[in-house]
């Protein structure tokens, strides 16, 4: 791939570009988180934010604080809640004691929780794989390196 300068008059088409990238960003994902929904719905009776909820504890051992998994998945506090009272429920999830801090408990997956996210995950990694089968191992890095760039970009902006 070849980089030329941009001249003052490319910057309207440019900026065009651009938005079009945007919305064909959109469309990907939002077409890949169609599909994952349906599929944890109708295989697991799950929902992609159980889902995130048990995917952030499972790698994370320790256990995390209702505000960390919050921050991790980007949502509020409040919806967190409903899904870690449910999971708990279910016996899936823990809420622990942090030793010195009355107020503040930690979240973990119990050994049925553990279990319950595997068999999700390993079903969620074949649609993944699936979805984008027709990408080879060099379309895969080339997509991987630039939207590397891309988010950290974004984040410097933050």
């Amino acid at each position: 791939m070849t980089l030329k300068p941009v001249g003052k008059d490319d910057l309207p088409a440019l900026s065009k570009s651009r938005l079009r990238l945007w919305l064909k960003l959109l469309k990907a994902s939002s077409l890949l988180e169609e599909h994952v929904r349906r599929h944890l719905r109708e295989e697991f009776q799950t929902t992609l934010p159980r889902f995130d909820v048990m995917s952030a504890l499972s790698r994370s051992p320790e256990g995390l604080k209702m505000s960390q998994i919050s921050d991790k998945l980007r949502v509020s506090n409040g919806n967190v809640t409903g899904i870690v009272d449910r999971l708990t429920e279910e016996g899936l999830a823990l809420r622990v004691a942090v030793p010195g801090d009355r107020r503040a408990a930690l979240v973990v997956l119990t050994p049925k929780g553990q279990a319950a996210f595997a068999e999700q995950a390993a079903a969620h990694e074949s649609w993944i794989n699936g979805l984008l089968d027709r990408l080879d191992a060099d379309d895969v890095e080339g997509m991987n390196r630039r939207l590397d760039y891309l988010n950290d970009t974004l984040e410097e902006r933050d």
